[in-house]
């Protein structure tokens, strides 16, 4: 199984976006941790929708029974990405964070004086900041998982050793946004079960690079968003099947308390929604293309893919590592060592000895590569590496992106030392 030059360029002419040029030269799409680019199918399943079956949820007549059998579509597609059985039990909303926010809400009433929520220093501040609102309105303690600041790695002994029989929720990410390190999840998982806490996974960042499994990690709840995995833009989670029943949803009286719809509150964007789809079986095919079987079911060659796409990034990211590491102007925050490349992501955020990161930023923006500085909210990350106000420039790697690509990218910053 294996991305082959002949085929990343076929995935390449799928995606509009990427013929863009600056300055007479391509753009360089380098801004996938904030938004991937989408494949010409999801484009046409949205646009599709809207010509052929928009209509609301729940009548009689051919748009929205055409609709709902869309959404039911979707769901499936959905468990089959996270590796769930159960579709009724993922849901959709505007975005991770929105969805995130109202789970916090409905697990804080559950908490008590006394109770105490584990978020860690590495995360998305949407991993964060929900849970430590839910656990201020409700009394309980927030503790931090701290970062070994050599690598950007979760202190795992730190973190293991603030579990407790008091501990209501641990809540990590499956990968850094910022810098890439992926987190072993199963672990934590393992951990925070021994002392009967829940585990709430961000999986944003992770999601368009490697495969969900929320069987695998045995977690109780998982959070990512469809436009960072090549759809629109649309979050979604899923959770046990027995803690979405049980728990308070904030919902209009209307609204079914069964699932899926229990947690989805008002009408849903159906649109995006047949985008979603769409992404997903774009990943499906590109995994029977790379591994050469035509008739895998879903969730196979979605395996397929995700190995395909991890061997490939890794190939990218080490060549990134290895030019960044000729230049001394530039640091690289995380892990640097090519034989710890399973240890993450195709991220890097690097800063410049001298230039801001937003000069770092202008410059390569002037030369047609998009990347973004600042935090990318990752904002304990950045407060305890010492980068506030500055932040870093964050270089993002996906299936799409070429050596050539890396290269340009190196040029570039090679003029500023």
């Amino acid at each position: 199984m294996s991305l082959t030059p002949e085929l990343v360029a076929h995935c390449r002419n799928q995606f509009p976006a990427l013929g863009r040029t600056v300055a007479g030269e391509p753009a360089v799409f380098l801004d996938g941790p904030a938004g991937t680019q989408v494949p010409r199918a999801v484009i046409d399943a949205v646009s599709s929708y809207l010509a052929h079956q928009n209509a609301n949820h729940g009548g009689v007549f051919a748009t929205s029974v055409e609709s709902d059998a869309l959404l039911d579509q979707v769901h499936r597609a959905a468990a089959d990405l996270v590796g769930a059985e159960d579709p009724d039990t993922v849901f959709f909303g505007a975005n991770m964070t929105s969805l995130t926010l109202a789970m916090s809400r409905a697990l804080g009433r559950t908490w008590r004086a006394g109770d105490e929520v584990l978020v860690t220093r590495l995360d998305h501040d949407a991993n964060v900041t929900p849970w430590v609102l839910a656990a201020r309105d409700a009394g309980a303690t927030v503790r931090y998982a701290e970062i070994h600041r050599e690598d950007c790695t979760l202190d795992l002994d730190q973190l293991r050793g603030q579990l407790s029989q008091r501990t209501r929720l641990v809540a990590v990410g499956c990968a850094s946004n910022a810098v890439g390190t992926i987190n072993p999840v199963r672990q934590i998982t393992q951990w925070a079960h021994q002392h009967g806490a829940l585990v709430f996974l961000d999986a944003v960042h992770y999601a368009p690079h490697a495969l969900l499994d929320v069987a695998a990690w045995d977690c109780d709840l998982l959070a990512c968003s469809a436009y960072k995995f090549f759809g629109p833009h649309m979050g979604l989670m899923w959770g046990r099947r027995e803690l979405l029943e049980s728990l308070p949803a904030y919902k209009v009286r209307p609204a079914p308390d069964t699932l899926p719809g229990k947690w989805m509150t008002g009408t849903q964007n159906h649109e995006c929604l047949a985008g979603v789809l769409a992404a997903i079986d774009y990943l499906a095919w590109l995994g029977r293309e790379a591994g050469g079987d035509p008739h895998a079911d879903r969730r196979s060659a979605l395996t397929a893919a995700f190995q395909a796409i991890g061997d490939y990034e890794r190939t990218l990211c080490q060549r990134l590592l290895a030019g960044l590491a000729e230049l001394p102007a530039v640091r690289v925050w995380g892990i640097t060592d090519p034989r710890r490349l399973a240890e993450r992501l195709p991220t890097l955020s690097v800063t410049h000895r001298s230039l801001p990161a937003i000069d770092v930023a202008r410059h390569l923006a002037a030369r047609g590569i998009f990347a973004w500085h600042g935090n990318y909210y990752a904002l304990q990350l950045s407060e305890t590496l010492g980068r506030e106000p500055d932040g870093m420039v964050r270089v993002g790697l996906v299936h799409y992106n070429t050596p050539r690509e890396v290269d340009r990218l190196l040029a570039a910053l090679r003029e500023l030392v």
